[in-house]
């Protein structure tokens, strides 16, 4: 078992955390507990009812949410001729193609989130084993493989979030930071969850949501009865 400090246990000992909560009281709980001297980031683990293994049982996707993250993101576009020039204008912190291919095969990854036009995807494809497993290779599924790249870093930069199933089972996105108000944080935690009832596979059988947990960065997870995913 990890071992954790006097603020976590304290906090820990606040609630039963063998319990679920209301939405909004699990928030308060989390924003109460969000003790640390920087703006700690409120995140929300879901655990679906899924097995990862079987390709009618994926569940990928991004979207704004409401009220952002909280957190600047950096944004690289790989793109060419008039798209470099839009996507300058657009605010990307970083465009380009094969200088940008050079730059991080040699280490750098100096960026949240990539960017690419459909016809740089063979450029982007060279370096697909080095952006893949850090969660930034460009995608369709996720808006990020698109020529609206001026619209594509508009939401990134307003707060888009990318979701994806993991090998356990579980979607794991940032919903805020602590220093939101709760209603902002209920604000995005809804919007979430609706979007994942949405896209839920038609492979999917029996209970589809099987836990929900919100926990900020240094603070104990609190459990939201699934059942009541969207408190109704």
């Amino acid at each position: 078992m990890p071992k954790h400090g006097k603020r976590y246990n304290e906090a820990a000992k606040a609630f039963d955390r063998n319990s679920y909560m209301e939405i909004a009281d699990a928030i308060a709980m989390v924003k109460q507990n969000a003790k640390a001297k920087f703006d700690e980031t409120i995140e929300l683990a879901v655990k679906l009812n899924l097995d990862p293994r079987q390709a009618d049982q994926q569940v990928r996707g991004a979207l704004v949410l409401p009220h952002g993250t909280g957190v600047k993101r950096t944004v690289l576009v790989f793109a060419k001729g008039d798209k470099e020039k839009e996507a300058l204008e657009a605010g990307a912190d970083f465009v380009g193609g094969d200088d940008l291919v050079t730059k991080i095969q040699g280490g750098w990854f100096g960026f949240d989130v990539a960017v690419a036009t459909p016809d740089m995807m063979g450029t982007v494809g060279r370096i697909g084993k080095l952006l893949g497993p850090k969660g930034l290779m460009p995608n369709p599924k996720t808006g990020t493989v698109t020529m609206d790249v001026t619209r594509a870093i508009a939401d990134i930069k307003a707060g888009k979030v990318e979701y994806r199933l993991d090998k356990a089972a579980n979607i794991h996105v940032r919903i805020g930071k602590a220093s939101f108000t709760n209603e902002q944080l209920m604000d995005n935690y809804m919007a979430i969850m609706s979007t994942l009832i949405k896209v839920k596979p038609v492979a999917a059988k029996g209970q589809y949501i099987k836990n929900i947990t919100v926990s900020s960065t240094m603070g104990p997870g609190v459990k939201i009865n699934p059942i009541k995913a969207l408190g109704k």
